[in-house]
């Protein structure tokens, strides 16, 4: 059971390329939240997060809340798990910022073109980067968006896979054939899954987190189980005795990793799996009930209710309406 394929999976990510910029110093990028333009680039999805890619050149990435600027490089991967405005630029002085044009992103999202050629700054050494958005599900339950920190940067030893992977975008947005999007769309998602990967790599032994205890010889079993078997009936001692260790220990050491009970984990996974579920197929909520380990459907309405805040029938019809209007 590989934990971050599945966790990747029911929470339904999808990617889009939008923006090539070729840039010449002294050049400002100023990119908006995602609570102003999130439903204009990816009407479909509950959560977006907007993704860069330095082709060449470098520059400096940091969050529009004055803090304290990052490096980045050729083949660096910069991410905003949490959707936030953001600012990259050739130079440290973000004194002569522009105001952002919300326009200019939904006009965007309304071009069919793969990508958008934009042209910014001066005269002097030259950049380049493309600009993308990530579409995945925030509630009831996703680990990842917990997890990853506001500003992400991956300056990877292994850029020369994350350069190939965009210079394969950029030919396929310059030849577009059938399929194109497609093909955008699952680069982004690949280019995504190896910059959390190098993320995981990157960690400090000692530090804490969901990514960390996926590297934990016992948090990282435990979480294979939950994964693996949502809907068996596991309770702290059956799940401690699976991996070895007291009770007692095993809920200390989960929740120093996780900053939860494994039992509430293992609650908040299967009210995710029931929201794809009921968002997906048509299955009665007592099937679904019973795929995510509830042997009474009473008693899996009041857990999704008493954990995602709405009914379960009630979430499905709230699903098909938001479909109907992206379609």
């Amino acid at each position: 059971m590989d934990v971050l394929s599945e966790v990747l999976g029911a929470v339904r990510l999808n990617g889009a390329f939008y923006f090539k910029v070729d840039a010449s110093e002294p050049w400002v990028s100023v990119n908006p939240s995602m609570h102003d333009i999130g439903s204009a680039v990816m009407s479909s999805a509950e959560h977006v997060i907007p993704f860069h890619i330095m082709i060449k050149g470098s520059g400096l990435v940091r969050l529009t809340d004055a803090s304290l600027p990052i490096p980045i490089e050729q083949g660096s991967i910069v991410m905003l798990p949490a959707g936030d405005a953001h600012i990259l630029s050739s130079h440290q002085h973000f004194d002569n910022q522009s105001a952002i044009d919300i326009e200019f992103y939904i006009h965007a999202a309304e071009n069919k073109i793969p990508f958008r050629s934009v042209e910014i700054g001066g005269n002097g050494d030259a950049a380049q980067f493309v600009c993308g958005y990530l579409g995945c599900d925030a509630r009831p339950f996703n680990p990842l968006l917990e997890a990853l920190p506001k500003l992400l940067v991956i300056n990877s030893d292994s850029n020369d896979f994350t350069r190939e992977l965009v210079l394969t975008a950029l030919k396929e947005s310059d030849n577009p054939g059938s399929g194109s999007e497609a093909v955008l769309a699952k680069l982004s998602e690949l280019m995504f899954v190896h910059a959390l990967r190098s993320y995981m790599d990157k960690l400090d032994p000692n530090s804490s987190g969901w990514f960390s205890g996926l590297r934990d010889p016992f948090v990282g079993a435990s979480l294979k189980l939950i994964h693996s078997q949502p809907s068996k009936r596991w309770t702290l001692a059956s799940l401690a005795c699976e991996i070895g260790m007291s009770r007692s220990m095993f809920a200390e050491r989960f929740l120093r990793f996780t900053g939860t009970s494994p039992i509430n984990y293992l609650v908040r996974w299967r009210m995710q799996l029931a929201s794809k579920l009921l968002s997906e197929n048509g299955a009665s909520i007592a099937q679904i009930a019973d795929e995510v380990g509830y042997s009474s459907e009473g008693a899996f309405k009041r857990a999704f209710k008493k954990h995602v805040g709405t009914p379960p029938g009630q979430w499905r019809r709230g699903k098909a309406k938001e479909d109907a209007v992206t379609r």
